[in-house]
């Protein structure tokens, strides 16, 4: 009997180019620091549990507002 010894490389498709997706790092934690940041700027504002829910949906919705009147100001 032959032992199976495949490495990574034999289990890729022949032929298929793979390209490396990553790089958005540092992007993506901008992002996560910039929603925390949000999210304490409205809920501590918040009297109320629905009002701080309120201020968490806000922090998630923020940068397409900014990008909207950022547009609409620039008019493009």
């Amino acid at each position: 009997m032959e032992e199976n010894n495949n490495t990574k490389e034999d289990c890729k498709p022949r032929g298929k180019k793979y390209k490396d997706k990553g790089g958005s790092g540092v992007l993506g934690g901008a992002y996560f620091v910039a929603f925390v940041a949000a999210a304490v700027y409205f809920i501590q504002g918040a009297g109320t549990f629905w009002m701080g829910l309120l201020g968490f949906l806000k922090a998630l919705v923020w940068p397409g507002y900014l990008v909207y009147y950022l547009l609409e100001f620039l008019k493009v």
